[in-house]
């Protein structure tokens, strides 16, 4: 491991951030460099600190000490991510015997210099009891591949010698504070402290000699390392599959995602679920594929915080049953379910405590032959989980090529996973109507396409965005990326006609995000012409992308829905022109009649599963400069032809039809197809207008 310390980027840091004081800014800096580099802190892993002044409204200059403060990622961690507190108070703590997390917390809250600033971290105290300016900490890859064996010390000491202390482990909070300011006062000479099973400190005069005494420290961890590993054993491949893992992983997918759907109880919202992040590296299918599997899959994670993001222990499918996996499956996961419900019922039993009992669902399913599915009630909250378990596999392999691994017990792992502190955020955040949900819309690079996604994304749901015109999709899924993130939506060019195409994207839809909960088949063409001018290829060129197209996705849609058992919705977009048709307009009329009829066949058959379909009737939706509608700049000219007005006045000729004289919307669209999939009503087989109220139209 290199240092990534540069002295024209620390004065740029001290220039950007001059105002919060040049102390703050360095520390700024090198907290970006520890935390910019995954294999030394991840997803919030990790804290910083440093000492310094503080001038309050008196005008009086105060001792300081300035920390990470909580929901700050130390890789983007900017000055209000460090709140400030009084130093020479919390040093003071020192003094007491005992001091409950809750107490420690009100403490820390009570003495910071700002009341809007974030909670500082739990370990605050240990940064204060320290002497040093600048203290950094990780939970560097290397550092935990040493410590977490059976005889982690004796290795720490003969790698580091004198130059740092050893911490036994102790969960953060105000006892490991004391322990590790009593480790650093037996010898004052130490350049950092490592706490078995736990990561490393380093401290510095300034913010260049604690970045750069942590990197020294990880790489003589990381020589030693890669020494015994050239001599050590490798892993044996011993699983052979049937096919590649693109090919099996959406076939595993689903079925998972149904096994660990949470029922609910409510009819409205009779599951809550889940979202998955799959990978398959070299790595990681290395790692499935071994004959040591089981040994290394089934021991605790590398740091006990992970636990909160991964469990303790992933849900291991040991030789899969690619034929017919849904039973092996569900054993698996009622398996996983039951030992995950004796173990919490042990521990509070051995402890004596109460808890709330988190869900008993993995985070973690390993497969031979698919890799790593990673769990989370969103994309980026699997992700994370993801990012963590494939560091896990990552020092595990290497332990097991040098050593043995040893994990903390677990009466140590479910003190974290349940520690009060966590417990009282539970329930804090009011979820999203269809978060952990998937939706997949074809034709969403035109205009209501685009706004079903945007709705349903700000809804909570993740999206598969499919259109024919590849750079229309990638444009439209660009400006849903910047709006709402990376893991709100993944773009899929897929042509609805062809049959192969269209499971290609639902295959897709499986390996990106588990499945599919709402579909909407959107995507459409049109054609004006007179009955005696229509040639048989346009006809024929409507009925397939408008019929063939819808009875495609939705067959995909519902095939994929059953092997989830969960339920679902598709909302197919239909038209005003069923129930008024205009002239010249044969084609694209009885196409829409045909998805009506569709529709309601499918929702009389798919009812049983749980499967609701119904229809939206909108009418003439323009869309705008951003997203213009493809259908209109294709037939507009005719359209206004045939009522006899000028293109250009062909959208208020729309508006002004209907009873409301309302301009129709894609964002209309989205808001019904969100009251759908949300199940407001318990509706089926319906058909909603969508067109500001057209006489000729209501039903009859």
């Amino acid at each position: 491991m290199e240092s990534r310390y540069s002295d024209e980027k620390a004065a740029a840091f001290l220039d950007r951030f001059a105002s919060a004081g040049e102390d703050v800014a360095m520390r700024v800096y090198t907290s970006q460099l520890i935390g910019g580099d995954a294999d030394l802190v991840m997803h919030g892993g990790g804290n910083t600190s440093v000492k310094g002044e503080f001038k309050n409204i008196l005008g009086e200059t105060v001792p300081a000490i300035f920390v990470k403060g909580s929901g700050w990622n130390l890789d983007s961690i900017e000055p209000p991510g460090l709140p400030g507190l009084d130093l020479e108070y919390l040093k003071k703590l020192r003094a007491l015997d005992t001091l409950s997390d809750e107490e420690m917390v009100s403490q820390l809250r009570t003495h910071l210099f700002d009341a809007s600033a974030p909670n500082p971290s739990v370990e605050t105290l240990l940064h204060a009891f320290l002497p040093h300016k600048f203290i950094d900490h990780s939970h560097a890859d290397a550092i935990l591949a040493i410590t977490n064996r059976p005889n982690g010390e004796e290795l720490v000491r003969e790698i580091f010698g004198e130059r740092v202390g050893i911490v036994r482990y102790v969960m953060p909070g105000f006892e490991l504070a004391k322990v590790c300011a009593e480790v650093y006062e037996q010898n004052e000479n130490v350049e950092g402290l490592v706490l078995l099973k736990h990561g490393l400190f380093t401290f510095g005069a300034t913010g260049r000699e604690s970045y750069e005494r942590h990197i020294e420290l990880v790489s003589l961890a990381e020589d030693w390392l890669r020494e015994e590993k050239a001599k050590g054993r490798r892993l044996k491949e011993t699983f052979d599959a049937p096919d590649p893992p693109e090919a099996l992983a959406p076939e595993i997918a689903p079925l998972l995602r149904g096994l660990l759907a949470e029922a609910t109880g409510d009819p409205d919202a009779p599951y809550k679920r889940m979202v998955l992040e799959w990978r398959d590296s070299d790595e990681i299918l290395d790692f499935v594929n071994s004959a040591e599997l089981a040994t290394l899959a089934l021991t605790g994670p590398l740091t006990p915080d992970h636990v909160i993001r991964t469990k303790a222990l992933p849900l291991v499918l040991f030789a899969p049953e690619f034929d017919d996996p849904a039973e092996q499956l569900g054993h698996a996961v009622t398996a996983y379910r039951r030992a995950y419900d004796s173990y919490f019922k042990s521990m509070i039993y051995q402890k004596g405590v109460e808890r709330v009992r988190l869900d008993d669902f993995p985070r973690i399913v390993l497969v031979p032959g698919v890799g790593l599915m990673a769990w989370g009630e969103s994309k980026k909250a699997a992700r994370i989980a993801a990012d963590i378990y494939e560091h896990t596999i990552r020092v595990k392999t290497l332990v097991y090529a040098t050593g043995e691994y040893e994990s903390l017990p677990e009466s140590d792992l479910f003190d974290v996973e349940y520690w009060p502190l966590e417990q009282a955020k539970l329930g804090k955040s009011k979820p999203k109507p269809l978060q952990g949900q998937v939706a997949v819309v074809t034709g969403a690079a035109g205009a209501i396409g685009s706004a079903v996604a945007q709705s349903l994304i700000e809804a909570g749901a993740h999206v598969v965005l499919s259109d024919v015109n590849a750079e229309r999709l990638e444009a439209t899924c660009e400006a849903l990326g910047a709006k709402y993130g990376r893991d709100s939506r993944r773009g899929v060019v897929s042509d609805v006609t062809d049959e192969r195409s269209v499971e290609a994207l639902f295959d897709e839809a499986a390996r990106q995000f588990g499945g599919v909960d709402i579909v909407v088949p959107n995507a459409g063409i049109a054609h004006s012409r007179p009955l005696e001018e229509l040639d048989t290829d346009d006809w024929q060129r409507v009925m397939d992308v408008n019929v063939k197209g819808y009875f495609l996705v939705m067959r995909e849609a519902a095939r994929l829905m059953k092997k989830q058992g969960t339920g679902g919705h598709i909302i197919a977009i239909g038209s005003k022109n069923v129930m008024a048709p205009g002239a010249e307009f044969s084609a694209y009329s009885a196409s829409k009649a045909a998805v009506h009829q569709l529709a309601k066949v499918s929702a009389m058959e798919l009812a049983k599963d749980g499967i609701r379909v119904n229809v939206l009737a909108p009418d003439a939706v323009f869309g705008d400069d951003k997203n213009p509608s493809g259908l209109w700049d294709e037939v507009g000219p005719d359209r206004a032809k045939a009522h006899g007005i000028e293109f250009k006045q062909l959208e208020e000729h729309y508006r002004n039809r209907n009873l409301l004289h309302a301009r129709v919307t894609g964002r209309h669209v989205g808001n019904a197809v969100v009251f759908f999939a949300t199940n407001q009503t318990p509706t089926t087989g319906a058909t909603l207008p969508i067109d500001g109220g057209i006489a000729n139209a209501f039903p009859r």
